[in-house]
């Protein structure tokens, strides 16, 4: 046989050992963070009353807790009259909590369960909203803080981020709360004040817990959702997040002569040195790869999706270039891939005839799982090279969380009740965004990120967004969700 043959012959044998791969792999492949429902018992459903639910998000909506970038524009008074408000609402989940205040206005409930030696559980809710954009209120179907009841749905700032979980879990609580039910493992409710700005109050809440020696089996807060219309599927899929990215500010400064604009000086001065370093620094993307929980969500809902996924996701050793492409084809998706570089905010002279003694420059980054704020400055220093701009942090960067469990009890607790609620396949995730739970991660064993409710795709776009508002379904799906959380995290 001569050489051509031997070759081709060669290459035939590899197409056929990789084929025979591929199937033993396809064939074989279990999607990772798979609960079986009927596997775990859960508490029984009661009886809602949806319309009272909404009625109390609604008026919750009405209280201004706006945290704004400066604080001496928020109203400390709409804080206090919310509190009361919850006090008053919710009289049976009062009876049975202890309340606390720290940080001014963060609230931390505690339910005593009867075994204290069982590690309790934390549900997180924040109580502040972000601001209207200025201008934009004429644009509302109903005005942003009137709290509105029309078209099946409670509208308002606030509705779904993050008064909606708040409100529908107090809901819950009050419900279980005089029906008798007594918590074997205690039940710590952590509200933060300044989720949207600062989270100093989740750092005192933790802070507060930490000193008492708690370690708690789980905390759930915000972060993911049912998606509706899931982009691999088309079909509803939970997801639950099972870590979420790190948050840091980078601020660049490019020092200058400054002077009048009339003589500028060869080299531009400090706003052309400065492009040039943002520019460098945003041409030097973190690479994307397929791992991590970004990876896992894919992986996990492949036995749902087609059968080319599935072929895919169970060879990622041969497709994961592929797979990273399809999924970066929208920003979303490939900021689940890797850290993200985006420059937001910049500053030069204060006169258009003046050139600036230093033009300033803020790159925001959203750290992925396995990078660190260190790698980050590192890249970005060796991005600008010899440019003469000076790179520091705005403050302390949060670095990215820690992964949790999808094989523990409390994962096994979450994903059985998420499942049952929502009859869709229940996947672990990435919030690409920030939560205060990740503050509260020193005092728990793992931590969640999932909101049971329904939104499509689009529809997420309301939250922080114009005509922000949730469906009475949803707010239904949220009270029973929490009711049969309490009830079966808090019995074992």
């Amino acid at each position: 046989m001569g050489v051509g043959g031997k070759v081709a012959l060669t290459a035939v044998g590899l197409v056929v050992a990789v084929t025979a791969a591929v199937t033993v792999r396809t064939v074989s492949f279990k999607a990772p963070a798979q609960v079986d429902v009927g596997a775990v018992k859960l508490a029984s459903a009661r009886p809602i009353d949806v319309n009272k639910a909404a009625e109390h998000l609604a008026q919750a909506v009405r209280f201004q807790t706006v945290s704004h970038q400066d604080r001496a524009e928020d109203q400390p008074a709409e804080w206090d009259k919310l509190h009361a408000w919850l006090q008053t609402t919710y009289p049976n989940a009062h009876k049975v909590m202890t309340r606390e205040i720290v940080a001014e206005q963060s609230l931390v409930y505690t339910w005593p369960g009867s075994n204290p030696a069982l590690a309790p559980i934390i549900l997180m809710a924040h109580q502040d909203v972000v601001p209207v954009t200025p201008g934009t209120e004429g644009q509302w179907t109903h005005p942003p803080f009137d709290g509105v009841i029309a078209d099946g749905a409670v509208w308002g700032r606030g509705s779904i981020d993050d008064k909606g979980s708040l409100v529908t879990l107090f809901e819950a609580l009050d419900a279980v709360a005089a029906s008798g039910f007594k918590p074997t493992r205690t039940i710590i409710v952590v509200s933060g004040q300044d989720e949207e700005v600062r989270g100093v109050g989740a750092r005192a809440a933790a802070a507060l817990l930490k000193s008492r020696g708690i370690k708690a089996q789980f905390t759930l807060d915000e972060g993911m959702v049912v998606v509706e219309d899931h982009p691999v599927t088309g079909k509803p899929t939970a997801i639950i997040g099972t870590a979420e990215k790190g948050y840091a500010t980078m601020k660049i400064v490019a020092p200058a002569a400054g002077g009048h604009s009339s003589a500028p000086p060869a080299d531009g001065g400090g706003v052309v040195t400065l492009s040039r370093a943002v520019a460098a620094i945003n041409d030097h993307p973190f690479p994307m790869k397929f791992q991590g929980p970004g990876a896992d969500m894919l992986k996990a809902i492949a036995p749902h999706a087609s059968p080319v996924v599935k072929v895919f996701a169970a060879n990622t050793w041969l497709f994961s270039p592929l797979l990273v492409k399809v999924t970066a084809k929208t920003p979303a998706g490939a900021s689940m891939l890797h850290t993200t570089i985006a420059p937001t905010m910049l500053k030069g002279s204060p006169k258009e005839n003046v050139l600036p003694q230093d033009a300033t420059a803020w790159i925001n980054y959203r750290i992925a799982p396995g990078d660190s704020s260190a790698k980050v400055m590192a890249q970005a220093q060796g991005a600008v090279g010899k440019l003469p701009v000076k790179l520091s942090w705005t403050k302390t960067p949060d670095e990215p969380s820690a992964v949790s469990s999808t094989s523990s009890d409390a994962w096994k607790t979450l994903a059985a009740l998420a499942g049952d609620e929502s009859k869709a396949p229940v996947v672990p995730g990435l919030v690409t965004a920030g939560t205060d739970s990740r503050y509260l991660a020193p005092v728990s064993t793992d931590v969640y990120r999932f909101q049971p409710l329904f939104l499509k795709v689009d529809e997420t776009k309301i939250i922080h967004g114009t005509n922000e508002h949730i469906s009475l379904e949803n707010v239904g799906r949220m009270v029973r969700f929490y009711q049969r959380l309490v009830e079966t995290a808090g019995s074992r």
